[in-house]
């Protein structure tokens, strides 16, 4: 009989478990536990949630239904971690999940620890490891998901406190520091448009709502080969940009009039006529040469139109992507393409179909990926979506034009 430490060994699967479940852990690692209660909107959910939530996935659907004679943490947790899934139960509400402070971070800790033993005898048998292969792997992309989320609604908490004003020790991830773009003038690469195929190709993972793989037409058109700056927005925000209706959608200068918005979210006046930024790094002066981050669709179509310029399709950024600088690991990049379903898509059975479908509505596509995307989750397929006037992402864009 093979030693258990041999067997998990020959097991990437659970290799690739491991590797995914510890670095959520470490991402909370600098977080204390008054941290991981703190909501700071409706929007946002506190760190411990994401950390249980993810936990209750695997639980659910991958380790009750597949191993034999497993007990379960807390049958409660099924109610307090259940994120939309009407097709297992009831849930506690979005809104308010920052007041249950119980169970606390520590607890949270546990649970993941008994479900992550759970997984590992489930893991180490080869041949069931292989049957539950896809779920699994769909879990590990949704908890990848989850740190992204974790890192920005950690962001959006700490940015609430007055202390970061004065920039003191805030930082949500010590140490970090943002990536360098690509350096040169913005120059525009032109496409003759044309039919391309579009939405996962089949090969690795991909989300449901990445398929069909399809064709569409293109015009011809130009994508601007470095994304939208600092110093670009600086010259909207100074040319009243904010103020001119002209170059808004009637809803988002409604919008940004309401919410007093003037620069992008987690911009700080800095007291001499400049900006500072709140990032994961704390607080610092804002870099004209980063892409910009934190405005809403909304702001990036403004900003387009006073350009002279319009976002560009989903399709557009897909099909070029190879050939675009900084694509990947900057900014989530808005698109014009409303968040709808490709050709012939149809939902998975059972509760996991629920993951995207029931959203294709009322939200904008963005491509690319962002600094907090886990790298090896990020694919030129992947189809992010959010409502137009949402801005706590790492949201930024990319410029196209007609020809």
């Amino acid at each position: 009989m093979q030693s258990s430490a041999r067997t998990e060994t020959r097991s990437p699967v659970l290799q690739a478990f491991r590797t995914v479940r510890n670095h959520t852990e470490a991402l909370s690692a600098a977080l204390t536990p008054e941290d991981q209660t703190i909501q700071s909107m409706a929007d946002a959910s506190p760190a411990k949630w994401h950390r249980a939530h993810t936990t209750w996935f695997f639980e659910r659907f991958v380790l009750a239904p597949n191993l034999p004679g497993y007990v379960g943490y807390d049958d409660d947790f099924n109610f307090l971690f259940n994120s939309y899934y009407e097709s297992v139960g009831s849930r506690y509400p979005r809104g308010t999940r920052g007041l249950v402070t119980r169970p606390g971070a520590d607890e949270v800790g546990r649970y993941r620890a008994h479900v992550d033993r759970g997984m590992a005898t489930l893991l180490a048998d080869l041949e069931t490891a292989e049957q539950v292969a896809d779920l699994l792997t769909l879990g590990l992309h949704h908890e990848q998901q989850h740190q992204e989320l974790l890192l920005t609604d950690m962001l959006h908490g700490f940015a609430q406190n007055p202390l970061a004003w004065r920039g003191e020790g805030m930082a949500v991830l010590p140490g970090w520091r943002p990536p360098t773009g690509a350096p040169g003038p913005t120059r525009f690469l032109e496409r003759a448009g044309g039919l391309v195929g579009i939405g996962h190709n089949g090969g690795g993972f991909g989300f449901d709502n990445e398929f069909p793989r399809h064709h569409q037409v293109l015009q011809p058109h130009a994508l601007a080969t470095r994304l939208v700056r600092n110093r670009d927005w600086l010259a909207f925000m100074e040319d009243g940009g904010y103020r001119a209706a002209a170059h808004w959608m009637s809803d988002g200068i409604a919008l940004s009039r309401q919410e007093g918005w003037e620069a992008p979210l987690h911009w700080r006046p800095d007291g001499a006529g400049g900006w500072l930024c709140v990032s994961l790094g704390g607080l610092s002066p804002v870099d004209p040469e980063q892409p910009v981050r934190h405005v809403s669709w909304y702001e990036a179509d403004a900003f387009a139109r006073w350009s002279g310029a319009r976002l560009p399709t989903e399709a557009e950024l897909e099909a070029s992507q190879a050939d675009l600088p900084e694509f990947h690991g900057h900014v989530w990049q808005w698109t014009n393409s409303a968040y709808l379903a490709y050709p012939g898509f149809r939902p998975p059975p059972g509760a996991v179909g629920e993951y995207n479908g029931k959203f294709m509505i009322n939200q904008m596509v963005l491509r690319g990926s962002s600094l907090a995307t886990p790298p090896s989750h990020a694919r030129a397929s992947y189809r992010n979506f959010f409502q137009p006037d949402k801005r706590w992402q790492m949201t930024g864009l990319r410029l196209a034009r007609d020809l």
